[in-house]
């Protein structure tokens, strides 16, 4: 069977782009996170900022729970609908957990703080750091053509 472009085979669209490859990837995680912390912080208050711990290191509470399901169902979503689509929640969720993974250092410094309303914690910090520069990494740097191409 032959492409338009004269491939014999073709590639499943996930794996032709970076973008959607690494936006449905991180979205499923981010579900999966979102429902076993629903699972760890039952008792905790819905904006407590002292919540419970998944793997004993990474805090949250009900709310914190909600705003990961809320954006790995955009990354989900938006990994397994079109390459711009994904792109585009790569790079606008990267910025936000830069700009959180900055200003947690100092939002969170006093952890038991009512401005910590999501509970977060140094080890959250340097995971949104890492996520934020997997994210807008791969949003400014992959998929070149999904930006320039006229169809």
């Amino acid at each position: 069977m032959s492409t338009a472009r004269g491939n014999t085979t073709a590639k499943p669209a996930l794996t032709r782009s970076p973008n959607r490859l690494i936006a449905t990837i991180f979205g499923a995680v981010y579900i999966l996170v979102a429902l076993i912390g629903f699972l760890v912080s039952g008792g905790v208050g819905f904006v407590d900022p002292q919540g419970a711990l998944i793997l004993g290191i990474f805090e949250v509470n009900q709310l914190h729970n909600v705003a990961h399901l809320l954006i790995g169902a955009a990354l989900l979503i938006a990994g397994l609908s079109s390459v711009s689509a994904a792109k585009t929640v790569n790079g606008i969720v990267g910025a936000a957990y830069l700009l959180l993974g900055i200003a947690g250092f100092f939002l969170a410094a006093d952890p038991e703080s009512a401005v910590n309303f999501l509970a977060l914690n140094t080890p959250d910090h340097f995971l949104h750091l890492a996520s934020a520069v997997v994210l807008l990494g791969t949003a400014l740097g992959a998929d070149k053509s999904a930006r320039t191409s006229v169809a």
